[in-house]
This record gives C-alpha cells, structure tokens and sequence, in this order.
C-alpha cells in the first residue's frame, strides 16, 4: 500500500511538471505568435488590424479583405532564434544527486510559415483562406543540468486553418468573419529522482489535439487618409490528450494522461494615418485575457486527479507604432517598436516557461517586383527583460529547488511574396 501511494505521488508530480509547465508555454506573449507574416514584421506589426495590406490581413483582420484589389494570394516564412540562459544563484541540489550545470542556451530556431488567398466571389463579398502557426516554440536544456527535475525539453507545434468572409458595408465600412480549426502537438520530458541512488526521464507526448475558435473584424475609413481597425480573436478550448513514458519503468511503464486548456482572447484597436504620399503612420493596442488561467489540471485515467499546478496568469497588454516611407516606386521602408507584456508573474515562473516583458526593435522593407508582385522582408530584435525564477519540483518529489535568472532575447527574419491576379 505504502509502495502504491509513492508510486501515484512520483507519478502526478512528473506529470504535473512535464505537461503543465509545457502546454502553459504556447500561451505566453513570447509564445503565441504575432509572426503571421513577414509584410508586418519591419513595423513590428504595429496596425496589422488596419494596415489590410496583403492577404495576411486574414489573420490580423478579415475585414481587411474589402480593401484587396482583385485575387491575391501571398506566401512566408520567419526565422525565430530564441536564447534563453539560466545563471545560478541559490538552487539547491536533489537529494542524492549531483547539482549539474547551468542547461546551455535553451532556445534555438523555428520556421513559422504562413500562406494567405483571398478572392472576390461577388459584388462586396469576398472570401480568403489562411494556413498559419499561431502558437509553438521548442526550448531544450542538456539532460544533467541543475533544473532537470522541472524541465529538459518543452516541443509545441500548431496549426491553424483559417477559412473567412469579408462584406463591403459602404466607402467606408466593411466587416469580416472567419473560422480557426487548429491543432496542436507537444513533447515535454524531465528528469525523476528515484530514491537518490538513480534518476529516470519522464515523457510525455500528446498528438493531434484539436480546437475550434473565430475571429471577426471592422474596418472603418474615418477620413481620406485615416483608417481606424478592430479585431478580436476568441478562445479556444483543447482536451489534450496523450501518454507518459518512464525509461525505468518507475513506478510504472507508461500511463495514459490528459488536461483541459482554454488559449485566451485578443481584442485590438489598430490606426492608420498617411501623413503625405512618402509617409504612412501606425499605431495600435492589444489585450490578451490571460487571466482565465489560474491553474491546470492534470488527470490520468487509471488513477484520478494528479495534479492541479497554479499558474496565476495575468491579463497583458501590447502596445505598437510604426511607420513605412515610401523611398520610390519601387521600394518602400518599413520601421517599428512595440512593448510586449508576459502573463507570468515572478512567484508562479517555470523554467518552461522563462518568460519575461519584451521590447521589440524592428526594421524592413518591400520591393515592388510588378504591377502585381511584391517581395516583403523585415528583422526584429526583441530585448527581454531578466527573469527570476524560484521553482520548486516539491521537495516530496525529491526534484532540489531552482534559484538564479534567464538572460533572454529573441531575433526575428521574415520574407514574404505576394501576387495579385
């Protein structure tokens, strides 16, 4: 009997320390991604509600689509290179095991791809599709770092199928609707102290988890040179379902595993002023309802509830302007800054989940090809503010205490091609 509940309590908290801490990180400002297309990148994506300059605008605001001349269809891709370094300050080692290093840099690269077609189907109506990466993010430390018992590696990966319809109201009105059918993959393991005498690794995976949600959007022209954009973006609620992994079998081979997460909302208020025919301002506000996220559940089908993590997120704010200067016919510059808040407080931070405010530095440029072709690229560097971090992996699970700070930043490559036919 005795056996029995150690076994159940091993098992709930290296479950509980793979899967909430893990999922929890495709939630995050530096997780769910802005990075839809490389048009918005070089302004930070400041205004993407109402700049409807490509076909992405079905991601950032549907009904931007009325203001698309003809059928056009556009095409990217974004390089993201996170680092993320842990330093020591206080962490305390597992019983019986040794304290190990400081992880290496647990970022690296990920390609965020998106593709965008919208096309006109009657008079005012228009309709589009669009196939993006709205969360993911792959962060690894090495397998004997001192933090092994709260996490090794975190691999999430989405994707977001986003048919939508836009309505041409009157000169200056037009309204938009789409749909988000997404799914969602993750792998989070982490390291089990048995007894002190050995150590094993906890996996988890959990595979084609699906999701549905929509966004809608409204586009209004306030005068000749001024266009004011709104959009909101629902939730979305999963049922992650998946198995754990022990390699040594303790305390027992594998088990079934599953929690209940619901992605938050986004409303945003987007301007667009063109200042004279050489310059276009921009400028917008989001908010992310982070704050329905209080804790995360964990339960298994052969034996309960095994664990419920605090999260204790809070709602954030971003905060963008921007500004594109049209150099000649051909080319266009593009420029941007933008404050980034977390949803992660300082008592409830995961080494996971390392994340912090960021600051976001952009710059790029388009490069008209044709009448009808236009090439995008654009580089953001995000400085991100230090992170501390006190995670305890409960002491009854013998996982020591992690103490010290992330030094973080982000660097961003984006290109894009669109076609109007």
């Amino acid at each position: 009997m005795a056996s029995s509940r150690i076994g159940k309590t091993v098992l709930s908290l290296a479950v509980a320390g793979a899967f909430a801490g893990g999922v929890s990180q495709a939630r995050a400002s530096g997780f769910a991604l802005i990075e839809e297309s490389a048009s918005g990148l070089g302004t930070s994506f400041a205004g993407a509600a109402a700049a409807a300059e490509d076909a992405s605008t079905i991601f950032y605001n549907p009904a931007g689509m009325s203001l698309l001349p003809g059928m056009q269809v556009s095409a990217g891709v974004d390089l993201i290179n996170l680092s993320a370094k842990f330093s020591d300050s206080a962490s305390t080692a597992a019983p019986g095991r040794p304290l190990g290093g400081n992880g290496g840099d647990a970022g690296g690269l990920a390609a965020v791809p998106n593709v965008y077609f919208a096309m006109d189907v009657a008079p005012d109506w228009k309709v589009g599709v669009g196939l993006n990466v709205p969360f993911g993010l792959k962060t690894e430390y090495t397998s004997d770092w001192v933090g092994r018992f709260q996490a090794i590696k975190s691999d999430i990966s989405t994707f977001n199928l986003n048919p939508s319809a836009s309505y041409k109201v009157n000169d200056k009105v037009s309204v938009g609707f789409g749909l988000d059918y997404q799914t969602i993959d993750a792998e989070f393991t982490n390291a089990i102290n048995l007894g002190g005498v050995a150590e094993e690794i906890a996996d988890i995976k959990a595979k084609d988890n699906t999701g549905w949600g929509y966004n809608l959007g409204v586009m209004y022209q306030l005068a000749p040179d001024t266009r004011l954009g709104f959009s909101y973006r629902s939730s979305i609620k999963y049922h992650l379902t998946g198995t754990v992994t022990f390699s040594a079998n303790q305390p027992v081979a594998s088990a079934n595993v599953s929690a209940d997460i619901t992605m938050p909302d986004s409303a945003s208020i987007a301007l667009q002023h063109r200042l004279n025919p050489g310059w276009i301002l921009l400028a917008d506000i989001t908010r992310t309802g982070w704050s329905k996220i209080k804790d995360l559940t964990i339960m298994s089908d052969t034996l309960g509830t095994l664990s419920s993590t605090p999260e204790n997120f809070r709602n954030t704010w971003r905060f963008g302007v921007g500004a594109v200067h049209r150099y000649d016919d051909a080319w266009s510059i593009k420029m941007g800054l933008a404050y980034d808040q977390t949803p992660v407080n300082d008592t409830d931070r995961t080494a996971r989940l390392p994340d912090n405010n960021r600051l976001w530095l952009s710059a790029g440029g388009q490069y008209r090809l044709s009448t009808t072709g236009t090439l995008d690229f654009g580089y953001a560097h995000l400085f991100i503010k230090d992170a501390p971090i006190s995670q305890t992996n409960p002491a009854t699970a013998g996982g020591g205490q992690l103490v010290g700070t992330y030094k973080g930043s982000v660097d961003i490559l984006g290109v894009q091609l669109a076609h109007r036919f």
